[in-house]
């Protein structure tokens, strides 16, 4: 078959390599390596071609696995080198730098006044449910109330808290609020 043959079979044929390409795990890449696909079958042609599209799924597969055993070979690398350098990066740090570590400090000040300005028994009741991660049930018998109780202080709490994180939000320009991270850690 000519290349005018392999190319019109390819062009008809597109649709099903696209999902063919698909259901092996291509993905998002699937159009890529439908481009990579013909311009290597159009490439490697050197005569005719008995059965086109046998020969454009079989070029297909083997893009495939060429994908899977590259991916293998890159996660060896990337766990040797991680092994290498002792499973962290070197010069960079995994302690947080000082202002993050005050900012943190002093959310975690807030919070224990807003707890507190809510009455002992809401601030026990999150601290052993939230901190401690003692039972709800169990936060009830020992204090002698109802489940529901329990369950009306920490919506008490939760939303204090809510509404300190949005106010903090409010605060930060719209590039900066993803790093308000803190709350999540106590409320969530």
């Amino acid at each position: 078959m000519s290349d005018n043959g392999l190319k019109a079979v390819f062009l008809g044929s597109r649709p099903a390599l696209m999902r063919f390409l698909a259901a092996r795990g291509a993905g998002a890449d699937a159009e890529d390596l439908l481009q990579e696909l013909w311009l290597k079958a159009s490439a490697a042609q050197s005569g005719p071609i008995a059965s086109p599209l046998a020969y454009l799924y079989r070029m297909a597969d083997n893009l495939m696995l060429d994908r899977r055993r590259e991916a293998q070979r890159r996660l060896r690398r990337d766990d040797a080198w991680s092994d290498a350098a002792g499973g962290a990066m070197p010069g960079i740090s995994d302690q947080p730098s000082a202002e993050r570590v005050l900012l943190a400090r002093e959310r975690l000040r807030l919070v224990d006044q807003m707890l507190e300005a809510l009455g002992d028994r809401t601030a026990a009741i999150f601290r052993s449910h939230r901190i401690d991660g003692v039972a709800q049930r169990d936060i009830a018998a020992t204090m002698g109330i109802s489940l529901s109780a329990v369950e009306k202080h920490l919506q008490k709490a939760y939303r204090v808290l809510v509404q300190m994180r949005e106010g903090e939000s409010a605060d930060l320009p719209p590039g900066r609020r993803h790093a308000s991270e803190g709350i999540d850690d106590v409320a969530g």
